[in-house]
Formats: C-alpha cells, sequence, structure tokens
C-alpha cells in the first residue's frame, strides 16, 4: 500500500506543484492551512507531513506545535518547507522537533530522498517501539502473574480481566458516551495498566489471601489494604519513570477498582466519577472474570451468575454507562471462557497495547 504523504502550503501553486511531483510514488493529501491540516490528520493520519513555515494565521510552528502535544499525531514525522534561506528559520524548525528542512522551490531528486530516509527512519522507530512495548507487556504480565501465583486457581485471570477491559472499552469508544475523557490512546494505556490492579497482594499475608472460610472484620479490613499498596508502590515506580505514562492510570486502578459507584466502597468511598474512569472500567471487568474462576473460598459462579451481577450493580456498584457497554459486548465476552479464546488472546495481546 502505498504511504500517505500531507502536503500543508498556502499557496495553491506550490502544493499543485508538489503534489504532481508525488502523485506517481504516494497517496497525496493537500491542505492550503494549519488548521485543515490538523482536521485531516485526526481523520487520516498520514505517514509523513511536508508543512510550511510561512502561513497566515497558524503558521508552520503553531501546527507542528499542535501535532506534537496529540499523543496519537506527535509520531508523525514532519518535513518543513520554506522559502526562507536563513539558519535562524531553519534551527528554529528543527528545534521544533521537525525531522528535516528542505527550501522552496524543492528539487524533486532531493525531495524524494528526504521523504524515503524519514519513512524509512519512521517504520524503524515503530518497530522498535513495539518491540520495546511487547518486552516490557510481557514483563509486566509477568510480574503481575506472580502475585496472582499466590492462588494456584487464579490463572489466566490477568489476562482475561485485560481482554474484557479492551472490549468494553472499544464499546465505550464507539458509542462515545464519555466524549473525550476517554480516547483511543487512553485505552491503549488502561489496558497496558490493568495487570497491575491487585499488584497491592505482595503486602497481604498469605494465610488471608488463601483462607478457605469467611475472612473477620479485621482480616477483611487487611484484606482492603491491597488497593493503598498498590497505588503506593505504583506511585514509586511512575516517579522514577516518569516517561511511562501507562503507570498513572496504574495507580489510578489499583487504588480504586473496589470503590463503588454509590460511594460504599474502599478504600476511599469515592462516588461516582470520583471514582477515576479507568477503575470504573476495570471494576466491571474484575467482578465478570472473577465470576469465571474458582477462588479457595468458592466455586465459580460462572458466566450468567456473573451477568446478572453487574447487572443488578448498575448505579449501586457500577457506573451505569461501563455497565450498558457490558450488556453490550457480553456476548463477546462469553468466549473468555474457553482456554482455546485464552490462547489466542496471549497470542495476539501486544497487538494491543
Amino acid at each position: 500500500m502505498a504511504k500517505q504523504i500531507l502536503v500543508v502550503d498556502d499557496n495553491l501553486t506550490s502544493l499543485k506543484q508538489i503534489s504532481v511531483q508525488l502523485a506517481s510514488h504516494y497517496e497525496v493529501s493537500l491542505a492550503k492551512s494549519g488548521a485543515l491540516a490538523l482536521q485531516i490528520c485526526r481523520y487520516e493520519k498520514p505517514d509523513l507531513i511536508l508543512l510550511d513555515v510561512e502561513m497566515p494565521e497558524m503558521d508552520g510552528f503553531e501546527t507542528i506545535q499542535r501535532l506534537k502535544t496529540d499523543p496519537e499525531l506527535s509520531p508523525i514525522p514532519v518535513i518543513f518547507l520554506t522559502g526562507n534561506h536563513d539558519s535562524g528559520t531553519e534551527i528554529r524548525a528543527l528545534e521544533s522537533g521537525a525531522m528535516d528542512f528542505i527550501t522552496k522551490p524543492a528539487n524533486r531528486e532531493i525531495l524524494f530522498h528526504r521523504i524515503e530516509l524519514h519513512l524509512q527512519f519512521s517504520a524503524y522507530q515503530t518497530s522498535l517501539e513495539r518491540t520495546v512495548m511487547e518486552l516490557e507487556n510481557n514483563i509486566v504480565t509477568s510480574f503481575a502473574e506472580l502475585i496472582e501465583c499466590k492462588d494456584s486457581n487464579m490463572g489466566g485471570h490477568i489476562l482475561r480481566a485485560s481482554k474484557c477491559v479492551e472490549i468494553i472499552g472499544r464499546q465505550l469508544l464507539k458509542t462515545k458516551v464519555f466524549g473525550g475523557e476517554l480516547t483511543e490512546n487512553d485505552l491503549t494505556m488502561i489496558v497496558r495498566a490493568t495487570p497491575f490492579h491487585d499488584i497491592g497482594k505482595i503486602g497481604i499475608s498469605d494465610i488471608l489471601l488463601l483462607k478457605k472460610g469467611s475472612l473477620t472484620e479485621d482480616e477483611f479490613r487487611e484484606v482492603q489494604k491491597h488497593t493503598t499498596i498498590g497505588a503506593q508502590f505504583l506511585e514509586k515506580i511512575h516517579a522514577r519513570t516518569p516517561e511511562q505514562h501507562y503507570l498513572k492510570f496504574a495507580k489510578q486502578i489499583a487504588e480504586s477498582h473496589h470503590e463503588r459507584y454509590d460511594g460504599t466502597g474502599y478504600p476511599n468511598g469515592l462516588v461516582g466519577n470520583e471514582i477515576p474512569l479507568c477503575a470504573r472500567l476495570v471494576a466491571v471487568a474484575n467482578v465478570f472474570d472473577s465470576c469465571l474462576t474458582d477462588r479457595v473460598y468458592r466455586k465459580a459462579p460462572g458466566y450468567e451468575a456473573a451477568c446478572r451481577l453487574i447487572a443488578e450493580g448498575r448505579g449501586g456498584a457500577f457506573d451505569p454507562l461501563v455497565v450498558d457497554a457490558f450488556e453490550a459486548v457480553k456476548d463477546k465476552l462469553a468466549d473468555l471462557q474457553n482456554a482455546a479464546s485464552l490462547v489466542l488472546y496471549n497470542q495476539g495481546r501486544n497487538s494491543v497495547a
């Protein structure tokens, strides 16, 4: 498939000239202003942008600044085009985040060479980032599963809960019920963060976690501390690695996934939208999957019981909008009971996050 190049220039003659030069090798989109370019990027996400510096209203510098502040658009490589040959403009262009600088009128051979060079570099960088992310995801999941190994009956919970979050989250994105509060990038981060939801159990006694009978009130209060222990642990990790943005969601999830929409949950008794959206989403996924798994203190209630429990918890334990999304996709979630589905998910999970 041909790569897509977006050319941004307020000069229509220049737009047409570059379009003709590139059309035989690439899919070319044209924008005569920075504002229009940003709109096109949000819908089409081009592989590379040729951006004029001197434009009225929103010049190239303001345009690239807005691109670089949008997590979904910032990776797109930008090459500046300008008729201004002074070194100050060139330095400013490169400092703003542009990959390269070409003076107009652009020589056809130079233009093609620079475009191909940066497309290849971008592809390599994307591949490298994907490899690193796969490694990180596997380390995260393995670490979380190490905690879950305290209970031999909880195999697969981490993977199923993450997949459940992804399926419900995609339904929420589809219906746009949370608007800008939940973006594609947010969901990617939340799915990556979900395996950390019970990480605080590392600080809870195995005697309590593996107790077959009912917990006393004091014992239950002790187990509840896994939420704050996990949040404190993840806050420290995030402070050391602030570039790992998904850890912000991981902290919120670890601390608040046992909060209830009606305010009767723990540890802070948060009510409604006081609970972070990521935690409200994981709360439903966690309860759903826990019903599919045997625990030391009870047999798995099963899929039908899980669906009833979540429906009955609408507005009480759970956010009504998240429950509505769950109801819309619960048939897909039924597949999570099957070992074969879990294997398929495990093989493809890194393409999600």
